[in-house]
């Protein structure tokens, strides 16, 4: 090659490689004119601006983008704004700011179907994904809260069946026993159960003594015109987990499960557990000086000069956990009794998914898979309301984590049809961490869970306030406030979605119809 051709070839070299060099300098100046002087990559703007436009949408007057003309003109108006900000470096001037994400996400109605609600919130959209089926057995405004209250006439009433009438003169503990139907403790509009509680708070006690019967000790509370209450003593702090050793039936009782028990079943639209508040009694005054003498012969001076007494039962009724003042001060759970036995007799079932309590032997249903079909033939199983309702206490159990479940109780008089009475429930909020999954076991073994339970989970999952939020307000308002560990609301909350996933798996595998209570019914009135 001559000389003059070899001085050429090198000439168009050196072209080449300065205009590759100009065009990376575009590049790189481009893509760092949003930000800081860092690079990045022109693929990594296009799709954020694609996540502008999908989820940061913007709103007038409080209203959501919805139809498709007007999303078009939306994405018009950002590409023209972020077209004008490719000259801002012109001037010197950061570009606009992101919209404030907090602040869209405040202002805008929880949209379920469309891919507006928490929008940095990743899992939420897995979850969202996840249970899309389940969606479409509930309207949207039961998920976000909005549904009408439709106004039904409610059953008649333990006065009205046992032939009791109420006047201006009736207690709100008359109101309460007397309103009580087959599917209720109490109506959703009952002011009297808020009277109630503040009752059993200020009201001054004139008699105690310890209740027969239970593994751990309780107090029945009198107060004046012979109105009872149970009251269970605290005996640790908020934080104490249940023991690693510890079975569930020889775990400790507490009475902050009881409180959290009440609200938690009032929340969940059951309305089956009786009242519960908090409140704190005088060691002295109020129980040493009104305890019977069987009690009074188990009170004694600690080596720390407090007030304490154990009382008699199967478990932890001794010195090493006696019960003791603080200094003098003792707090606790009150529950309204039900009415008496003599006026509203109730009776007592063993549940078909009780433990073995044994330390080795497991139950039929722990070994069975297919145990629900044996329970399917057995009256009052095999008909009406039983079955569905054992699964909402199935439901509000694994919530709180409460694996003591051995017996259920109904009221006499409204036979077959009675609702069990969620009662006892101070082993639940015991392993915020831990979820037993085999207390869902009537859900998952039978597959059958109400409609309107599915869509009061799915408010859970979906709405503008998690079931956590529900509670812990609804708690605040008791008067030994607070009730809960906070591990106990996180719970709540992933709990909520394992038991969407399994109603999920039932309805994957059956017919919706053979699985949702009420949705056939639901179906037509839409």
């Amino acid at each position: 090659m001559k000389w003059k051709e070899r001085i050429s070839l090198a000439v168009f070299i050196c072209l080449v490689m300065f205009a590759a060099v100009l065009v990376l300098d575009i590049q790189m100046s481009r893509a760092t004119s949003h930000g800081s002087g860092r690079f990045v990559p022109m693929h990594g703007r296009v799709q954020h601006k694609s996540f502008q436009r999908r989820y940061l949408q913007k709103i007038q007057s409080g209203q959501i983008v919805n139809n498709s003309s007007e999303r078009m003109e939306l994405g018009k108006s950002v590409q023209k704004n972020n077209d004008a900000d490719e000259h801002h470096d012109e001037t010197n001037q950061l570009p606009n700011p992101l919209p404030d994400v907090a602040a869209i996400r405040k202002s805008l109605n929880a949209q379920i179907r469309t891919k507006l609600v928490k929008p940095e919130n990743e899992e939420y959209f897995r979850r969202r994904d996840s249970f899309q089926v389940l969606l479409d057995f509930a309207d949207e405004a039961e998920i976000l809260g909005q549904a009408k209250k439709k106004k039904k006439r409610r059953d008649p009433t333990l006065g009205a069946v046992l032939g009791y009438e109420m006047n201006s003169n009736s207690s709100v503990w008359d109101k309460y026993h007397l309103s009580i139907t087959k599917g209720e403790l109490y109506p959703e509009d009952g002011d009297y159960i808020e009277e109630l509680v503040d009752e059993m708070n200020g009201s001054p006690i004139v008699n105690i003594s310890q209740k027969a019967g239970g593994t751990q000790l309780k107090l029945v509370v009198e107060f004046p015109s012979q109105r009872y209450a149970l009251f269970k003593p605290m005996r640790f702090p908020r934080e104490q987990e249940t023991l690693p050793n510890h079975f569930y039936f020889t775990d400790f009782e507490r009475h902050n499960a009881e409180i959290a028990a009440f609200h938690l079943d009032r929340i969940l639209g059951f309305r089956r557990a009786p009242p519960v508040v908090g409140r704190v009694l005088n060691m002295t005054s109020e129980i040493y000086a009104l305890a019977d003498t069987e009690l009074l012969k188990t009170f004694f001076i600690s080596p720390a000069n407090n007030l304490c007494f154990h009382g008699r039962c199967g478990y932890y009724c001794d010195t090493a956990h006696a019960i003791c003042g603080n200094p003098d001060m003792l707090e606790g759970s009150l529950a309204a009794f039900l009415p008496d036995k003599e006026i509203a007799p109730r009776k007592t079932w063993r549940h078909p998914w009780r433990r073995s309590y044994h330390k080795r032997r497991k139950a039929q249903w722990e070994e069975d898979d297919h145990y629900c079909d044996i329970i399917r033939e057995i009256s009052p199983y095999n008909a009406g309301r039983r079955l569905p309702d054992l699964v909402d206490m199935a439901i509000l159990d694994f919530l709180m984590g409460n694996m003591d479940r051995h017996h259920y109780e109904t009221i006499r008089a409204f036979g077959n049809d009675s609702v069990p009475i969620h009662l006892d429930h101070g082993r639940g909020f015991g392993r915020p961490k831990h979820d037993e999954i085999s207390i869902l076991a009537p859900l998952y073994q039978c597959c059958i869970v109400r409609r309107t339970t599915l869509a009061t989970l799915l408010r859970f999952e979906f709405g503008s306030k998690r079931l956590s939020q529900i509670l812990r307000a609804s708690l605040s308002r008791d008067p030994v406030q607070p009730i809960l560990w906070d591990p106990h609301y996180e719970a709540l909350d992933r709990r909520v979605g394992i038991v969407l996933d399994v109603i999920k798996e039932c309805i994957d595998k059956n017919d919706p119809a053979d699985v949702l209570v009420g949705y056939s019914s639901w179906k037509k009135g839409r």
